[in-house]
């Protein structure tokens, strides 16, 4: 094979294109490899392998600076620069290779670490501006698409690469996809520039000041190395827009492109994934979807809201359609969907905005400003919040609770259980005087036959679900079982704890708290997320001045990558035992 002697981008300079189009489904071939048996991003990186062949053959890296958006279109440039054994080897090998582009990997290849989306034009005109002010001569090259130019950093690069003026190269991989359809005008435009073969009279880019360049056949090597050749080393800001098709060269991904935009690992030979329990467990995401339509049809007002991600809130094709106007997705633009949520609620809707907890990160100014501010009366489910979800440094789902806690004017619930979730879900979408975002567990479906509350007040109200002595555990969302664990193991040792539910994030309960001091003397919180700044550092605020002891449990705020659960767990001492271990060593 070609690919397991590519050590760097200059071996495929002595190659001749029928040589380069076997390096091409060589390529393929690995990527595919990869994916059916780890996981990863699938149609993005099928749809893209030619393109990285040409880009590679023609301009010279790292020499020449590549800045790939999302990132989740780099597979093939790890081939091509000396990591095909993450793709060709054993489970070991690809776990050693990180899904996006990682200077921590790579730092001759890779220029950052990239995981979220449209930021690639942004971070190439850096590039852009050092190379202009240190009179060097590189190229720079940014790729965008799969959905990344609905972003607004997207418009604000491209607005900065034609101020500046000079020499950047701007690749727009359109698929005519992002992780589901498209949305938003400018795919109007790209569109029109496809139907046209480039040459519609509104163009864009060229509005914009960039100079233009459009190829139908996305996929044809030869053609993409001409356009390539044709740009290089240009002095002026440049767009070269290919057509591509996602998933190419893989039927199952071709057919179905939104489910093949990421996928556990499959069957190479048909595409065909086995069953296990975990596929036919009970999801947040199903669960939520069935309820928002039933709720629909009573409420022509309420709105499920996405951002790119309608996969987050369940809502799948079929059921986009059956929502028709009640769903609006804006692309993979997280502000503008906390704005507009913001401005529906002050038209008299009830938007719901369902949002990764990695991509809330994206938001915090509209969430403060246009929404908290205005107290206008928007509903935002959080969902994959905490440790066990996602877990690449780009993805970590950690900073949710430090981050809205220190918005005035939320309120952030945590339920414990599914029926918890839909009572907290129904009351904060019928109250109309704050905004309220609600951590939806990301440990699983946990049902209770107990009643759960069905009102909750504008002021933090904590439930003691088992009064004891001397020890209290308060234990939020997702870590509430954990809390119920470590009690069960302290009961064993003599030891009669408190449980609480505190459902509140945002504030403490003073009520509840200074009502401990009778006859507690430690008070453990636990949450399943970064610490520092988190619930449970308010409450030891609060009793700074008295002398209740507190032992605060959560994640040290770091940037983890690809971290194991189990280890994370019990580095920051989150293990029951080692709780129930910390506990008594205060104690006695």
């Amino acid at each position: 094979m070609y690919i397991e002697k590519i050590q760097s981008p200059a071996d495929l300079k002595q190659l001749d294109l029928e040589a380069l189009k076997v390096v091409a489904e060589e390529t393929r071939t690995a990527v595919l490899n990869r994916v059916s048996k780890h996981g990863g991003h699938v149609g993005p990186n099928l749809g893209f392998v030619e393109a990285t062949v040409a880009l590679h053959y023609v301009f010279n890296a790292p020499e020449d600076k590549f800045v790939f958006d999302v990132s989740h279109q780099c597979y093939p440039h790890k081939v091509l620069t000396g990591r095909a054994s993450g793709f060709l080897g054993d489970v070991d090998d690809m776990n050693a290779i990180s899904g996006y582009s990682s200077p921590a990997e790579s730092p001759v290849y890779d220029n950052f670490e990239v995981g979220h989306t449209s930021t690639s034009v942004s971070l190439a005109t850096g590039l852009q501006k050092a190379r202009d002010i240190k009179g060097t001569s590189e190229n720079i090259i940014a790729i965008i698409g799969d959905g990344s130019l609905s972003g607004g950093e997207a418009f604000e690069g491209l607005d900065e690469a034609s101020e500046l003026g000079t020499g950047i190269i701007i690749v727009v991989n359109d698929n005519e996809m992002s992780i589901a359809e498209n949305h938003g005008g400018i795919y109007k435009n790209l569109r029109a520039l496809r139907e046209s073969n480039g040459e519609c009279q509104h163009n864009w880019f060229k509005a914009w000041g960039f100079e233009y360049k459009y190829l139908e056949e996305g996929n044809d090597l030869q053609k993409l190395i001409e356009v390539f050749q044709s740009v290089k080393d240009t002095d002026k800001p440049t767009v070269v827009h290919i057509h591509t098709e996602k998933g190419h060269g893989f039927q199952p991904a071709i057919d179905n492109k939104e489910a093949w935009h990421w996928g556990a690992p499959f069957n190479v030979e048909d595409g065909s994934r086995s069953s296990n329990s975990a596929n036919s467990a009970e999801s947040y995401e199903e669960l939520y979807s069935n309820w928002m339509l039933r709720e629909m049809k009573n409420d022509p007002t309420l709105i499920a809201v996405t951002a790119g991600t309608p996969a987050a809130a369940g809502f799948s094709p079929d059921k986009r359609k059956e929502a028709g106007r009640q769903h609006i997705d804006m692309g993979i633009a997280e502000e503008q969907a906390c704005a507009m949520a913001s401005g529906m609620a002050k038209g008299g809707l009830r938007p719901v905005w369902t949002v990764y907890s990695t991509f809330i990160q994206r938001t915090y100014d509209q969430i403060a400003q246009d929404l908290c501010i205005n107290s206008n009366p928007a509903v935002i489910n959080v969902v994959w919040g905490g440790a066990g979800t996602m877990n690449d440094i780009t993805h970590i789902c950690l900073f949710d609770i430090p981050m809205l806690c220190s918005i005035p004017g939320l309120i952030y619930l945590a339920p414990t259980t599914c029926e918890e979730y839909f009572a907290m879900l129904r009351w904060a979408i019928l109250q109309d005087k704050k905004p309220v975002a609600i951590r939806v567990p990301s440990n699983g479906v946990v049902h209770t036959t107990e009643a759960v509350d069905t009102e909750y007040s504008y002021e933090s109200r904590y439930k003691v679900m088992h009064k004891g002595s001397e020890v209290a555990i308060i234990a939020a969302g997702s870590f509430y079982l954990k809390g119920e664990n470590v009690a069960r193991l302290l009961s064993e040792q003599g030891i009669d704890a408190t449980l609480i539910n505190p459902r509140y994030l945002n504030a403490v309960d003073a009520g509840t708290l200074e009502a401990l001091k009778a006859s507690h003397r430690l008070v453990v919180t636990l949450e399943d997320g970064s610490k520092d700044g988190g619930f449970g550092e308010r409450i030891a605020s609060y009793y700074s001045t008295s002398d209740m002891k507190v032992l605060v449990g959560g994640i040290k705020k770091d940037l983890y990558d690809r971290f194991d659960l189990q280890q994370l767990l019990s580095d920051n001492r989150l293990l029951d035992e080692q709780i129930v271990e910390d506990v008594l060593n205060i104690i006695r």
